[in-house]
């Protein structure tokens, strides 16, 4: 429960507009932004899958594009540099992102760099970057997902790789929210059942993230912007959302594995998806996510698999530390607790993400993706790097905490 006098904020993209169909709109949400230009920053995987084409084919006369589909998973820094490069040369008035978590970021680093210059590591936090604030407004920005699960469309983040040390950073800054957050389901229907399933479990990691995280006050933050969190803690409103978004994902995720073409599955998925950002942009995120990074840096694994291959093991961790909500988020995952006390309750919630997982094809443990036992003790010391996402988890995790949860998760 919160405190009566307890005061908190929101941060969100200026407007979010759902549904099927949606994208239909986005010629007059892009005029509605001032734009006679436009530049759609994509991937290929969205151009081959026909994608790109029904959008641009949809542009009335006297709306001129250009593409830059070079976006890629886990996206270098230089590519965020060159795709700025790129829309500081064809001027557009809007940027669109269209695509997975990685083009969205990608065009929010286009719209960053193409408006104020400079290098993409200028604006991330020390000690890989310089911690430059962003001075002021972005490009206009619209974000399209064709994915349900990262929730970039959603959030004021960019994720950055380093592929030289091993390591993702991110950009966080209000004026990386989108203006426009273009959410449509009938663009996931093409999406196959492997990134289907971690792009969901991703969203699912997302909401019990944000259900979970610590409440903090400004005099908590750590002084160092390295170990500042990214978020502002969680609060009534990231709450209600997280919850709905776990309920959402437990009961449409297998729907939509198994059947693509279900739009009910995939409209739930992309609203669960939705939800959950729109929560844990606000919430925040905690030790899944920071023991993902090294891990994904490591071995190159899409993010959403890392996450589903990590989430149990770390909700087994946190579950003394918040057993009325783990226990409620067992519930939503369809387990019966009654009768339970609350630890064991709690503990259910684990098993159930671990079933969930197993359904959609998820593989059962690390070793799956090349992860080895001599890697854990450079994993958990990584991991230990990230505080500005390990301050907001509900239990305070040291490294030997960080390699015996890599351990079990092996």
């Amino acid at each position: 429960m919160f405190e009566a006098d307890s005061v908190w904020e929101y941060s969100m993209a200026d407007r979010l507009k759902f549904g099927p169909g949606a994208v239909a709109e986005l010629p007059e949400e892009i005029r509605a932004l001032g734009g006679e230009s436009v530049l759609l920053v994509t991937d290929e995987g969205v151009r081959e899958a026909g994608i790109l084409d029904s959008v641009v084919e949809a542009f009335p006369p006297g709306l001129e594009y250009d593409v830059f589909d070079e976006a890629e998973s886990d996206p270098p820094a230089e590519l965020f540099v060159r795709a700025g490069r790129y829309a500081e040369e064809v001027d557009p008035d809007v940027i669109v992102g269209l695509g997975g978590g990685s083009s969205i970021d990608v065009g929010k680093g286009a719209s960053l760099l193409s408006a104020h210059g400079g290098d993409v590591l200028d604006y991330v936090a020390p000690p890989t970057g310089e911690g430059q604030p962003i001075p002021g407004p972005t490009t206009p920005y619209v974000a399209v997902p064709t994915t349900a699960g990262t929730g970039s469309e959603s959030t004021s983040v960019a994720v950055v790789s380093l592929p030289e040390q091993k390591l993702k950073v991110g950009i966080s800054d209000k004026h990386l929210f989108p203006d426009l957050a273009l959410v449509d389901p009938s663009l996931t229907v093409s999406l196959p059942p492997g990134p289907t399933a971690s792009s969901g479990m991703d969203a699912l990691s997302h909401a019990i993230e944000g259900y979970t995280t610590r409440r903090f006050d400004a005099k908590e933050r750590p002084d160092s912007p390295a170990d500042r969190p990214d978020y502002g803690g969680r609060n009534v409103l990231s709450d209600t959302l997280c919850h709905e978004a776990i309920d959402l994902v437990a009961d449409h995720l297998r729907r939509a594995v198994n059947n693509g073409s279900d739009l009910a599955a995939r409209r739930n998925m992309s609203l669960g998806a939705t939800m959950a950002a729109l929560g844990f942009a606000n919430a925040g995120l905690g030790a899944t996510h920071a023991l993902a990074y090294p891990v994904a840096g490591e071995h190159h694994t899409p993010h959403g698999l890392t996450i589903a291959l990590l989430l149990p093991e770390v909700m087994r961790f946190n579950a003394p530390s918040a057993p009325e909500r783990y226990a409620e988020i067992a519930r939503l995952m369809g387990t019966d607790v009654s009768g339970l006390d609350r630890r064991e309750a709690a503990e259910k919630a684990a098993v159930a993400v671990e079933e969930l997982a197993a359904d959609v094809g998820i593989p059962d443990g690390l070793a799956a993706v090349g992860v080895t036992e001599d890697e854990l003790p450079r994993f958990a010391e990584d991991t230990m790097q990230l505080q500005r996402l390990l301050v907001g988890n509900p239990r305070r995790m040291t490294a030997e905490d960080a390699e015996t949860i890599f351990r079990r998760a092996l």
